[in-house]
Parts: structure tokens; C-alpha cells; sequence
């Protein structure tokens, strides 16, 4: 079964990321035919810093590999590196009506909270259906807020197979409930536009700054505490085993530790958790040229795929040699 995934590449990572989306790309990757891209074209619609964008695009690369994406296992590339990519999102926008476009909530939010209306913005769903389509993906993972944009890849891929036959398969998006919710620094949902993050590669003394600003209440040390509505357990429970979950309950429940304590636990369980990927992400920083590699690698195997794609769809659209 070929899943496909993007990413962005929007710089730091958070905890938040990591539950929320990586670790289940990690999952996939042992039992499925994962491909992984990086989404810098995408990431043109908000970010306008070319330096930036480049910095971003190989730290996301660094980063996912230090984190477990195994590139002898998946299929992982820049998204720039295959241009038919953008010639066929070029020949699908003439199968997308503007109806559907206009429907996107994703494009009706963006500019609501204030972000430019542009035409990249707007037809933003036709490049993901042409990242989709060009590979003959079957699953996409996907959070509740993508579901319309799979949807719309859908309805375009149906559209041009009633023109030409059986030409692309008709994805289906899969909504992983299971996923955690991870809890930020305030109760929040973690994100970067709330400030309320714990970023996975902040050194010893940002993680230790950033655990101690997690919010609690004001329950005495000696007095039990109610760990179903404390921050602090949300998050550290995210790293541990069932009979260690029961452990940190009863810690909770029996009193005489003050929250402070329970900070410095949540402190030593990530900052252990990710020792591995430190480790690993130190050897990528000093060996930029094997990321290249990765990448280009990947790039190869993904351009096969698509060179062959964009051979039958070339034919079929009328385009000359």
C-alpha cells in the first residue's frame, strides 16, 4: 500500500510535531511503502525568505533522518527536485473547477486571520493533488483540518478519469484517532503561533527554562494532586510505558511531592527520550553532503515514478514531444 506524506519545512520542531505527526511516520515506514517529501514549494505561500527557505528545507531533511525517517525504508526527497510535479499541477488546473477551489475552508482561514490572498494560496489544493496523483499514492495521512483538501484531489483525479479512462488512482485520506493531542506550555494545543512549545533540539538549559513555565495550579506539596487535569502529566505520559503511567498516577495520588518535582521528571524523560536523535543530528550538521545524498537519492526514485506518470499524461493532454 504507497502512502504519501508532505512536510513542512517551517523550521524548529516541537514535541507537539513529533506525537502528533512523526512518530506515526516512523510506524508507517516498517509496514507500508512510505514516501516522504518535503514540502518547500508549498512552503512559498507563507515564506518569502529564499536563505530562510534553504535553511529550512535541509534542516527538515536533518532532522527528520536524526528523528527515525530511515532512507533505505522510505522514500524521502525535496519536493523541488521533481519538477513534473509542477507541470502537472499546471494540467490539473484545467480540470479543477473554481467552485471547488472556493469551497477550501483552509484558504478561507488563512486569509481571514490576515495572511495575503494570492493565486499560490488559493490553488494551493491542486499542487497537493498533483504531489498525490503523480505518484499513484493510495493512503494519505492526513489531521482532521486536511481532510477537504484530499477530498478535493479526489473529486479532480475522478474528473480527468471520465475524460481519459483509469488514469490516476482515487486516494483515500486516512484521519489516525489515536493521535495524541499534545498539551502545550499553557494547556493549549502546542503550536509555534501560541508560543507554547517544547522544541525537540533546544539544548539542556532551554528544555529545563521551558518545563518550568509549564502552567499547573496551586495544590500545597504535601496534598494529593489530580493528574487527569495537570499539564505536566499530559505531556510526560506521552513517554512512557503502561506500568510506568500507573507509576506516575500514583505519585500523583499519594502527595508529598510538589510540582516542581514532577517538572524535573518531565525534564529528564525528554531530554533522554531524544539523546538518540541529538546524537544523530550532531553527525548530520557535520556531514551535510550524505544529506544531500539522501536526498538525491530519493529525488531519483520519486522522478522515476514521475517521468513515467507524466509521459501517459503528456500523451493524453496533447503536449507536444
Amino acid at each position: 500500500m504507497r502512502v504519501l506524506t508532505g512536510i513542512q519545512p517551517s523550521g524548529a520542531l516541537h514535541i507537539g510535531n513529533y506525537f502528533g505527526a512523526i512518530k506515526q511516520m516512523i510506524d508507517l515506514q516498517e509496514k507500508s511503502d512510505l514516501f516522504i517529501f518535503i514540502a518547500n514549494y508549498h512552503a512559498l505561500t507563507s515564506l518569502k525568505d529564499g536563505v530562510a527557505l534553504k535553511n529550512n528545507t535541509l534542516d527538515a531533511a536533518i532532522n527528520f533522518l536524526s528523528l527515525g525517517i530511515d532512507h533505505t525504508k522510505v522514500t524521502f526527497w525535496a519536493q523541488s527536485d521533481v519538477k513534473e510535479v509542477l507541470e502537472l499541477y499546471w494540467i490539473l488546473s484545467g480540470y479543477t473547477p473554481m467552485g471547488l477551489l472556493e469551497r477550501a475552508h483552509s484558504y478561507k482561514d488563512k486569509v481571514a486571520k490576515g495572511i495575503a490572498a494570492n493565486h499560490s494560496l488559493f490553488s494551493y489544493p491542486v499542487l497537493m493533488a498533483a504531489d498525490i496523483l503523480l505518484y499513484d499514492s493510495e493512503i494519505i495521512p492526513v489531521g482532521k483540518d486536511q481532510i477537504q483538501h484530499v477530498e478535493i484531489t479526489r473529486d479532480i483525479a475522478i474528473k480527468f478519469n471520465n475524460d481519459f479512462g483509469e488514469i490516476f488512482k482515487v486516494p483515500e485520506f486516512k484521519v489516525d484517532e489515536n493521535v495524541a493531542t499534545v498539551p502545550g506550555l499553557d494547556g493549549a494545543k502546542m503550536s509555534k503561533s501560541y508560543g507554547n512549545t517544547i522544541d525537540i533540539f533546544c539544548t539542556e538549559k532551554e528544555l529545563k527554562k521551558a518545563t518550568s513555565r509549564i502552567v499547573t495550579d496551586s495544590t500545597p506539596m504535601e496534598e494529593p494532586k489530580d493528574y487527569a487535569t495537570c499539564n505536566v502529566y499530559a505531556l510526560a505520559k506521552l513517554f512512557l510505558e503502561n506500568d510506568e503511567v500507573v507509576a506516575l498516577q500514583a505519585r500523583y495520588q499519594k502527595g508529598g511531592e510538589g510540582y516542581g518535582h514532577f517538572k524535573a521528571y518531565l525534564n529528564t524523560l525528554i531530554w533522554d527520550y531524544f539523546a538518540e536523535a541529538r546524537a544523530k543530528r550532531a553527525y548530520y550538521l557535520d556531514h551535510k553532503d550524505e544529506v544531500f545524498a539522501i536526498l538525491d537519492e530519493g529525488a531519483s526514485k520519486a522522478r522515476k515514478i514521475a517521468s513515467e506518470k507524466m509521459r501517459v499524461i503528456r500523451d493524453l493532454a496533447g503536449i507536444y514531444r
